[in-house]
């Protein structure tokens, strides 16, 4: 393999070589909004014309960077169908931080990965989308959470809105040092060590696997700086995609517990009413208030219309009884058909989503809010109202 003897015009600072079978791996670590960043991924496929250029992008990520108007496209109604807006609103929150720096610096997110697949089309090389489908990363992500760490997790994402500081280009220069990056994935797995795994260790190895399979005998990545030390450690190994693609289907035993409640539920409602029925009507009227009362909460909270408060408050007593059935669907459907949202709201939603008032003036944002929010209170209310369920019960039984 011929080697290129003129003096790079680009400091090897960030770049990582590696040199595989009869493959040169060229590794660009990136900080996604840095403006140095997308000089320097030209600046380096300009030189060293690859055969083939690797981004680290999904398809779905990909069509959104190369159309920003997709949005106008998406169908808040089917998103709420399809169970998808805690998903979105994940999504929404974790690039609010990085639309932020972007916009200080006044580039746009991402366009390293922009530049990246521009330089390819240049010089001919072909373009390999690299990375692992995001919404099977983040399938995999929730499912190593339990109940407690995705209230961690979303309240983490949530008070990151509120960060307004600013970080000096200079500061963002050095996110791309090794002993930085050390640390902050050591800080990153002691806070979330169930993250870390499918996050950023399983992505390592599917982008290690795209990137040497890649054709051609010289290869460029465009990568986030983070990826770097793991896509090193594992590109010399074989790693099955499939495998890494499989999201895990849900264990029936949740399934038997969110119905068993219910039933059992009903089934000590049923026996109070047989033995005392003023006691029968405190256990329904507890379920319903605190049910209908916690979900309305949540809504409000989302600034929700009149309509779907109510809609919350109806719907969330009956809606707990079933596992197959939210009652933050039923407000979001409401709140969408009331307050629709428009070609306006989906061209100023990541506009929107720098900021926490941005969140709740958004007409899109405001209907996943209204779900999530309305969700949680449904689900405390059927504690609470469970608990105080089984209190009468037990009361009725002892005869105290």
């Amino acid at each position: 393999m011929a080697e290129n003897v003129e003096t790079p015009p680009y400091s090897e600072e960030n770049v990582t070589r590696i040199y595989l079978s009869d493959k040169e791996l060229i590794l660009i670590g990136t900080a996604h909004v840095s403006k140095n960043s997308a000089e320097e991924v030209k600046t380096i496929i300009d030189f060293e014309k690859p055969d083939a250029v690797c981004v680290e992008l999904d398809r779905q990520r990909y069509r959104s960077v190369v159309d920003g108007q997709k949005w106008k496209e998406t169908d808040i109604f089917k998103i709420i169908k399809e169970k998808k807006t805690t998903f979105l609103l994940m999504n929404l929150f974790i690039s609010s931080f990085q639309n932020r720096m972007a916009k200080q610096f006044g580039i746009k997110p991402g366009q390293e990965m922009i530049q990246g697949i521009e330089s390819a089309k240049e010089v001919g090389a072909k373009l390999v989308l690299a990375d692992r489908n995001i919404q099977i990363t983040f399938s995999r992500v929730w499912q190593n959470l339990g109940i407690k760490g995705k209230v961690q997790l979303m309240l983490q994402l949530l008070l990151g809105i509120f960060e307004e500081a600013e970080i000096s280009e200079e500061d963002l220069e050095n996110l791309k040092s090794k002993d930085m990056l050390e640390s902050m994935l050591r800080d990153f797995t002691e806070h979330f060590p169930r993250l870390k795994k499918p996050l950023i260790d399983e992505r390592d190895q599917y982008l290690s696997q795209k990137i040497k399979t890649a054709p051609g005998e010289k290869i460029v990545a465009v990568l986030g700086a983070a990826h770097i030390p793991g896509i090193t450690r594992e590109i010399r190994k074989d790693h099955n995609l499939t495998e890494l693609n499989k999201v895990r289907k849900k264990s029936k035993t949740p399934g038997y517990f969110a119905w068993g409640i219910p039933i059992l539920i009903l089934l000590m409602i049923g026996y109070t009413f047989l033995q005392n029925v003023e006691a029968g009507f405190s256990q329904v009227a507890s379920w319903i208030i605190w049910n209908g009362g916690l979900s309305a909460i949540g809504a409000i909270l989302a600034f929700a219309h009149p309509l779907t408060i109510l809609t919350a408050i109806l719907v969330a007593p009956l809606s707990s009884l079933n596992p197959l059935l939210a009652a933050g669907w039923f407000a979001g459907f409401v709140e969408a058909y009331i307050r629709r949202p428009n070609v306006d709201d989906f061209e100023r939603l990541s506009e929107d989503a720098l900021s926490l008032k941005g969140f709740w003036k958004n007409k899109v944002t405001r209907v996943l809010l209204v779900v999530s929010l309305t969700n949680i209170g449904s689900v405390i209310g059927t504690m609470i109202g469970g608990a105080e369920v089984v209190r009468v019960f037990i009361q009725t039984l002892t005869g105290n």
